[in-house]
């Protein structure tokens, strides 16, 4: 299977495992019990495998449908190699594409662990209280309110790791659930007060270690959120082999997709 389809297929089964889906021909329709708007969401239902555009405008008025019937708002994620095409159909339907962005892999072998510097620790999260530490930088980081993901005590099911700075806790990233032996890392944060100290990059470099080690995965994936953040993660030995395309309705959260 190629890599695209690969990671494709793995993000289908780990959001089916939390999430109800609707099935409308080329599309999956992920929904979850939790309205944030972001943890609902459009897939593609058959990974690596060509689509019938004459099925794309009955598909997704279904799957807006049922997203309207619960109150949430339509914004998909495309791995664009392992179905081309799908997103413009759908842009042809209402959907904005927003932008395209290179999807980042790295397998054990090509991992990069950055050495310590003095007085920096890391430690994986493995406790609800941890997690608690964990998410307030994280919601610090990204300027939130708070941020709610919840301790998992199997690191199969997705995990994190803190960046210790003296004691203090400074960095952030977590590794999703692991499907068909592969991960997403992601929720890279630092503390503004300790930014350009390189700890994004161990933070992202431990939570894929322990992706690795602890939860299974043979294939770690990650998109970056801009240029400086894309060559931080190639240092680490992350390498652009796909692309990802995020679209979305009209309104909603356009912005945040980017």
């Amino acid at each position: 299977m190629e890599i695209g389809a690969r990671i494709a297929a793995a993000q289908l089964t780990g959001s089916a495992r939390s999430k109800r889906q609707v099935i409308a021909g080329p599309l999956a329709g992920m929904l979850h019990d939790d309205d944030a708007w972001y943890l609902s969401g459009v897939l593609a239902a058959e990974p690596g495998q060509p689509f019938d555009p004459d099925e794309v405008p009955w598909a997704i008025e279904t799957v807006r449908q049922a997203f309207a019937a619960e109150g949430r708002w339509v914004h998909a994620e495309f791995v664009e190699e392992a179905n081309p095409g799908l997103a413009e159909a759908l842009a042809e339907q209402g959907m904005t594409i927003v932008g395209r962005l290179p999807l980042l892999v790295v397998e054990p072998a090509g991992l990069l662990v950055p050495d310590l510097p003095e007085g920096t620790t890391v430690a994986v999260v493995s406790s609800a209280e941890e997690q608690t530490v964990a998410n307030a930088v994280a919601a610090e980081a990204y300027e939130m309110d708070s941020a709610d993901s919840p301790y998992k005590a199997d690191p199969a099911d997705g995990g994190a790791v803190i960046v210790y700075v003296d004691g203090v806790a400074a960095a952030t990233a977590a590794w999703t659930a692991v499907a068909d032996e592969v991960s997403e890392v992601a929720g890279v944060g630092t503390l503004h007060s300790h930014r350009r100290r390189g700890l994004g990059a161990i933070a992202t470099a431990y939570a894929t270690l322990n992706a690795f080690g602890l939860g299974g995965a043979t294939l770690a994936w990650l998109t970056p959120g801009d240029d400086g953040a894309d060559r931080i993660y190639r240092r680490l030995g992350y390498a652009p082999r796909a692309t990802a395309v995020h679209l979305g309705d009209p309104g909603g959260h356009l912005a945040d997709l980017r």
